[in-house]
């Protein structure tokens, strides 16, 4: 496998394109391990669990129509939806898998920090029904 610096991710929230705002990105996957250890044994023993998936995003803030916060308030709160995750700009590949999954919003930062910094966005996107697929299909 071939190492790349990452810069130049795609994401995508509820059909709007967000790349040019994203300043950082993280997919967080990952299932519970339920212990089933029991008497008599000398190494615990785990099944997985159910699984789990979100988003960490900082955006460079952006209030104008089809931006940042044009496309986030509304969706705090509100009913599932789509968003889309890819390492790089390329075609959909196994080498430049797309993240797919139904997300929600509990939680939006719209601005924050001191005098002088870059005015940012965090949110975290939570599944919201359905598993994180991993398309290699182009």
């Amino acid at each position: 496998m071939a190492a790349f610096v990452f810069k130049d991710a795609v994401l995508v929230v509820n059909s709007v394109d967000l790349t040019a705002f994203t300043q950082s990105v993280t997919l967080n996957y990952s299932a519970e391990l339920q212990d089933a250890s029991v008497m008599g044994i000398d190494t615990r023993i785990n099944l997985a669990g159910l699984k789990d998936w979100s988003i960490d995003v900082t955006f460079v803030q952006d209030f104008a129509s089809a931006a940042v916060d044009a496309t986030l308030f509304a969706l705090v709160g509100a009913a599932a939806f789509p968003v889309t995750l890819k390492p790089t700009s390329g075609a959909i590949s196994t080498t430049n898998p797309e993240f797919q999954g139904t997300a929600v919003l509990g939680t939006y930062n719209p601005f924050g920090g001191t005098v002088g910094d870059l005015a940012a966005a965090t949110v975290t996107f939570n599944p919201g029904g359905g598993n994180l697929v991993r398309d290699v299909t182009p």
